[in-house]
């Protein structure tokens, strides 16, 4: 056959193409009996329709794969291939099984090792997550193992042909698309000479897969998140601060976004308001306001209905103060994280002490986790943060120059590649001369993201202008980063040699 003059598309199988489908399985399965009866086919056929997908060459099936419903708690314990097919070659399909029974998947000689089988697997992978069902189960045998079976066990076999020191024709192929061994089922089909009896039961896990929910109780896959690129100018009061807050607050939440984000020490304006003899003065004069724009940011969460994170502000507790940020849920719950890296000028000019926890917060929007500027410049933290299933890590962060803004930067596109999720840095600009070490500011907030084919290719889904006062907009898709984790070009988290090494947080004394 010419490769050239193919035409290759898919389809579902109909009862017509009975003869056809009936010479491939007799190509294919010489040994055990041939093909199927009409009945059979035609059961499938009628009773799961979607199921049954073809591959035509130009309108000549050249491949298919046959496939159930079934109940993914019974098919993931063991079984045999009767229970499968019955004794009359009757296959039963539940309409209500929430998971995936693949069948045969047959290719025909004259197009084998053109990679139809994949195209056949993909499907069915397609075709489970537009059901929404939880797993793909196959019963897959083994048929090179009977040239093995007197020096080595069926288990034994398995890992070897797991770690390709053995080709096995069905069993190298399933595990190339990306299905694990769950078990060893013993005396799936007995008639089975070359597989000794036994087979493998395998398992591909839909990891888009969502529990049947209320609509109230449904989590969401698109997430929009507000950054406030911050303008620093002075004021006459807090309140008229505050009314900025509002303003932006209010304008985000009209465009619906699940998240605002504000930049650190955004309202470092209030220094001004009062002659200080130092800059240690001055940021606990600023620490005196932070419980009342914790308290009515909350507020405006509930009223506005948008998860709120307050940049960040400074906090007295016991007479030291902290940097810290609030995550103020549209639920009226808040959440808190402290700066756990202190920069040299907060040690030395602010007297700050770093924070000792590293929270991932569960929000009605995804798994967020917040860190601080600097925070971002030590690995360590994203990692932990990622371990706990983290989606979306917001940064906001102050800068002076293009330089402080880069190490940022840099770091936050490095967490998000390494760490596969979204990073969301909110910076502030202009200046503010009558406060010490906040006279000019350098910022352009972005939108960050995994580097792979399902994201932007320079890995920065928005950005804003430089320097210049405005709002970003972006929307997250977080079944992105479900595939990315299990289906990815590269797979950060999951190809890590944790045998070699990790990264734990010690627990407190």
């Amino acid at each position: 056959m010419s490769i050239e003059k193919a035409r290759i598309t898919l389809c579902n199988i109909n009862k017509k193409d009975y003869p056809q489908i009936k010479t491939l399985m007799d190509e294919a399965y010489p040994d055990l009996g041939g093909a199927w009866p009409s009945h059979t086919i035609f059961r499938l056929i009628d009773q799961f329709p979607e199921g049954q997908i073809g591959i035509l060459d130009e309108g000549r099936l050249v491949g298919l794969a046959l496939s159930v419903q079934v109940d993914y708690q019974r098919f993931s314990n063991p079984h045999t291939y009767d229970e499968i097919v019955d004794a009359h070659n009757r296959v039963f399909s539940d309409s209500n099984g929430d998971a995936l029974y693949g069948l045969d998947v047959v290719i025909a000689k004259s197009h084998r090792g053109m990679r139809l089988g994949r195209r056949l697997y993909d499907a069915r992978k397609e075709l489970c997550r537009q059901y929404n069902l939880r797993a793909i189960l196959a019963g897959g045998r083994i048929p090179r193992y009977s040239n093995h079976c007197d020096e080595m066990t069926p288990m034994e076999y398995i890992d070897k042909v797991d770690h390709k020191e053995i080709y096995d024709p069905i069993l190298s192929f399933q595990l190339a698309n990306d299905f694990q061994v769950k078990r060893l089922l013993k005396q799936y089909l007995p008639e089975d000479e070359d597989s000794e009896g036994y087979a493998t039961l395998l398992e591909w896990n839909n990891i888009l897969f969502e529990p049947t929910d209320t609509v109230i109780e449904a989590k969401k896959t698109i997430v929009r998140v507000g950054a406030v690129q911050w303008q620093m100018r002075e004021v006459e009061s807090v309140e008229e601060l505050m009314r900025q807050v509002e303003y932006f607050v209010d304008t985000v939440s009209e465009y619906q976004s699940d998240f605002i984000i504000f930049p650190e020490f955004f309202n470092a304006p209030l220094m001004g308001l009062q002659e200080h003899r130092n800059q240690t003065e001055a940021i606990r004069y600023l620490a005196e306001y932070t419980e009342q724009f914790r308290d009515a940011m909350s507020t405006m969460a509930i009223e506005y209905n948008a998860n709120i994170v307050t940049g960040s502000m400074p906090l007295m507790e016991d007479e030291k103060i902290y940097n810290v940020s609030y995550l103020c849920h549209r639920s009226g719950k808040i959440d808190e994280q402290r700066k756990v890296h202190i920069t040299p000028h907060e040690a030395y000019d602010w007297v700050i002490e770093g924070g000792d926890e590293i929270g991932v917060f569960e929000t009605d929007a995804g798994r967020v986790g917040i860190q601080i500027c600097y925070d971002v410049e030590f690995p360590e933290l994203s990692r932990i943060m990622a371990q706990r299933g983290l989606d979306i890590l917001f940064v906001p962060f102050w800068t002076d120059t293009k330089n402080s803004y880069l190490r940022v930067r840099h770091c936050a596109q490095a967490r998000a590649v390494e760490n596969e999720c979204y990073v969301v840095i909110a910076g502030s600009v202009g200046n503010l001369p009558q406060v010490d070490s906040l006279d000019v500011q350098y910022a352009q907030s972005a939108v960050l993201t995994p580097s792979d084919f399902a994201f932007p290719h320079d890995a920065a889904l928005n950005e804003a202008t430089p320097n210049t006062e405005m709002l970003l907009f972006s929307d997250l898709d977080l079944d992105k980063l479900k595939l990315l984790h299990s289906e990815g070009t590269v797979r950060n988290l999951k190809d890590r040699r944790t045998d070699l090494y990790q990264v734990t947080l010690k627990t407190k004394n």
